[in-house]
């Protein structure tokens, strides 16, 4: 009976250690995933501008059109930095510059024109322009996730 207990004892510490080691490594992948992601969201009119980047668990909000300085940095919460991974991680990057804009608005100075450039692994991908506010749908949740750092 001693001798079943004792297997049974080693059995569930070395297995609870396999487990430990795997949320581990997953942990440590999703945190480089997450390192190596930035985004840079830019709007502009005759009259606006903003440019958000992200990267680092920080967003930085400029309205200088002439870009002297990387503009006012904000640490984003674990919550939301998580949730903007997972966003960003459903994005179909390659596909990314065919992204149909859903509005023209931006032909008759009724909206500023946006782009989105998506950075992973040192890689760039770049959507074709669309209107400020009016994203294409396959990146509308990211878009708009984005755009709520410079609100706050």
């Amino acid at each position: 009976m001693k001798t079943l207990s004792i297997l049974l004892a080693l059995f569930l510490t070395l297995t609870s250690c396999n487990c430990q080691k795997k949320a581990v490594e997953k942990s440590s992948v999703l945190q480089k995933q997450a390192n190596s992601m930035k985004l840079i969201y830019e709007a502009n009119s005759r009259g606006f501008y903003r440019k958000i980047t992200i990267e680092n668990n920080q967003a930085f909000v400029s309205t200088d059109r002439n870009l002297k300085d990387k503009g006012t940095a904000m640490p984003i919460p674990d919550k939301d930095w998580n949730e903007l991974s997972t966003i960003f991680k459903e994005v179909k990057l390659d596909n990314v510059s065919t992204f149909k804009d859903p509005t023209q608005k931006r032909f008759y100075d009724g909206a500023a024109i946006a782009n989105l450039k998506l950075y992973s692994d040192q890689k760039e991908y770049q959507t074709t322009d669309f209107d400020h506010g009016f994203p294409p749908v396959e990146i509308e949740k990211l878009v708009n996730k984005i755009n709520s750092f410079a609100k706050n």
